[in-house]
């Protein structure tokens, strides 16, 4: 063993020939061990990496091809619903007022009020302003009723011929003339006062002619 071991320290790189077979046979091997262990790191490993990469993208394209895959699927039924709620919307639009019949309407309106015992001390209509599908018209309102009076107005907006919508915008009702302690009843009269918007729809020229607009949201409010 001594001898074994004196003979490998005896051994040089520099004279490689002079050793003995079994030295030379395991020397080649951990050079072999060495140049396939860097092949490995340096190549191997990063085609290995990029495989996995690659799968992970082939994952995402799937799972990407399948969603839009699924969203085709349902264009049609989509696309259907679309122009079925678009001919909805026409056929709610042409239920307005037109623009030859909004200045009768807004007569009706404020006749209405009269009918029923209101004091229209002011009521007075400005300009209208276009939308994507129809058009507002605010009306400037200060009206003096009872509370069944008022109750009488709206029963009766409702029961025009056209369709009406009025939405209430800046609407305040309070007692008209209180006096200290008193109680608001069925009978008290009051003052209503504010802004009210009436719609109409907008014919195909004026549509065509107001297409470049901003959008805007349906009107909401009731009769």
């Amino acid at each position: 063993m001594s001898q074994k071991t004196m003979a490998l320290k005896d051994l040089s790189l520099n004279n490689t020939s002079a050793w003995p077979q079994q030295y030379k046979i395991a020397f080649c091997a951990l050079i072999g061990l060495v140049i396939v262990g860097l092949a490995w790191y340096f190549f191997v490993s990063d085609q290995r990496n990029e495989l996995a990469g690659l799968e992970r993208q082939e994952a995402d394209l799937r799972a990407e091809f399948e969603n839009k895959q699924g969203r085709a699927a349902n264009l049609e039924p989509l696309k259907l619903q679309l122009t079925q709620m678009e001919q909805q919307l026409q056929q709610m639009l042409r239920q307005l007022p037109s623009k030859t019949e909004m200045p009768d309407l807004i007569i009706d309106i404020s006749q209405t009020a009269l009918a029923t015992g209101i004091s229209n001390e002011l009521f007075q209509p400005g300009p209208e302003a276009p939308k994507e599908f129809y058009a507002e018209k605010p009306i400037s309102l200060r009206m003096v009723g009872t509370y069944h009076q008022f109750g009488a107005f709206v029963s009766g907006v409702a029961s025009l011929p056209r369709v009406v919508i009025m939405t209430m915008h800046d609407i305040s009702l309070t007692p008209r003339n209180p006096t200290p302690g008193s109680k608001i009843g069925p009978n008290s009269v009051l003052q209503l006062a504010g802004t009210v918007k009436t719609y109409r729809y907008l014919d195909e020229d004026e549509t065509a002619a107001n297409a470049t607009t901003t959008p805007a949201a349906a009107p909401q409010g009731g009769k």
